[in-house]
């Protein structure tokens, strides 16, 4: 049986649907965290009376920082979109990069930005 070596157009069609509406929720998600390092509700210390100010600023900087981490992890989440869109222009989308196979059509489901197959991923983590 010949196996096969790319995913035909209307499956790279499919997979950039999937893609694109991932990256929409993500740069969504993204701009909500912007928006809360950046303060832009207006909620901050300055709507708690003096007695509170101390815990709050606390408070506040442990949100501002962990909502930081993960702008940047959103922001890599986006790139690593990107680039899948990229391979799907140029149609080398779903191959592995250690094994040169295609990764399996439900793995680029789940992680459509996968650049490894299960298998390969497994055996670099060893």
């Amino acid at each position: 049986m010949n196996q096969k070596t790319r995913y035909s157009d209307a499956e790279l069609e499919e997979f950039r649907v999937i893609i694109n509406e991932k990256l929409d929720v993500a740069k969504r998600d993204y701009e909500l965290l912007k928006a809360a390092i950046m303060n832009a509700d207006g909620n901050d210390v300055t709507d708690t009376s003096p007695t509170f100010k101390v815990l709050e600023e606390g408070a506040s900087t442990l949100s501002k920082e962990e909502a930081g981490q993960l702008a940047q992890r959103q922001i890599r989440f986006i790139q690593n979109l990107n680039a899948a869109l990229v391979r799907i222009e140029n149609k080398t989308y779903g191959m592995c990069r250690a094994t040169g196979k295609l990764i399996p059509k439900e793995r680029l489901r789940a992680v459509p930005h996968a650049t490894l197959s299960i298998e390969a991923k497994q055996s670099i983590s060893k």
